[in-house]
Order: structure tokens, then C-alpha cells, then sequence
């Protein structure tokens, strides 16, 4: 699948940081994934808000990589309710990190991060910047 911007896989990342640890764990671990290129980080709250830009550019990309904290599931939800399809979704408490008892370290946010990897095939990248 083509970028939305004519470059490189483009995976947009939308964590629901909620209240909870996980929810921050979420939010790290999106944090640090954009950071270091291996996905863009983009505004859960304008899709919420129907950001129609926003929205377009997001169907557009190679795959919106939802990070939840909880069963809840409020960034997958949020995005489907706005119509986006090309969601991969990955949820911090299936990784054996409870709610309200998962410390927010490293090694938790690191969890995170090499679980939405495997979700995004090798070689993407952040594209180019109308994603985000």
C-alpha cells in the first residue's frame, strides 16, 4: 500500500491515553515510536472532534495503528465511529499489563512498543508530513 504522502509505508499512531497506567504506557510508547521514525503520532482527540482534514489523511495512510490502554478500546472505537477502516489494533492489557497495576517503566513502555511493531511490517517509516 502507498503513503498518503507518495512515500514510504505510512503507519499513523493514536494511543487513547485515558487515566489509567496503561493508558499513560500507551502514550509513551506512541511517544517514542514517533519519536524515533517508526510511525507518526497524530491527534486521537481532532479524529474524535471529526477533523475532516485530518480524517482524509488518516484513510490515506497505510495503517492507523490503535494503541488502547484497556478492554474499552476508545481509540479503535473512535476512529471507526469517524469511518477508518485501516486500523490495527493493539491493546496494552492483552499484553499481560493489568489495569491499575502496571507500573509505568521502561520495560512496560518497551512491551508496548515491540507489540505495535510487530503489527507494522518492516521497513515502514513516518512518510512525508500531510499524515499528521
Amino acid at each position: 500500500m502507498s503513503s498518503c504522502c507518495g512515500g514510504g509505508a505510512t503507519y499513523l499512531l493514536y494511543p487513547c491515553s485515558g487515566v489509567s497506567d496503561t493508558g499513560e504506557i500507551a502514550d509513551r510508547a506512541a511517544r517514542l515510536l514517533s519519536r524515533t521514525g517508526q510511525g507518526r503520532m497524530s491527534c486521537l482527540a481532532q479524529i474524535g472532534a471529526g477533523n475532516a482534514a485530518l480524517i482524509d489523511a488518516s484513510s490515506r495512510a497505510t495503517g492507523l495503528v490503535a494503541i488502547d490502554g484497556c478492554a474499552q478500546d476508545c481509540s479503535k472505537k473512535m476512529m471507526e465511529a469517524r469511518g477508518l477502516t485501516n486500523i490495527l489494533h493493539l491493546r496494552v492489557t492483552d499484553l499481560g499489563l493489568p489495569k491499575g497495576k502496571s507500573p509505568v517503566t521502561e520495560e512496560n513502555v518497551a512491551k508496548v512498543m515491540s507489540a505495535a511493531l510487530e503489527l507494522m511490517p518492516a521497513g515502514s517509516d513516518s512518510g512525508g508530513s500531510c499524515c499528521g
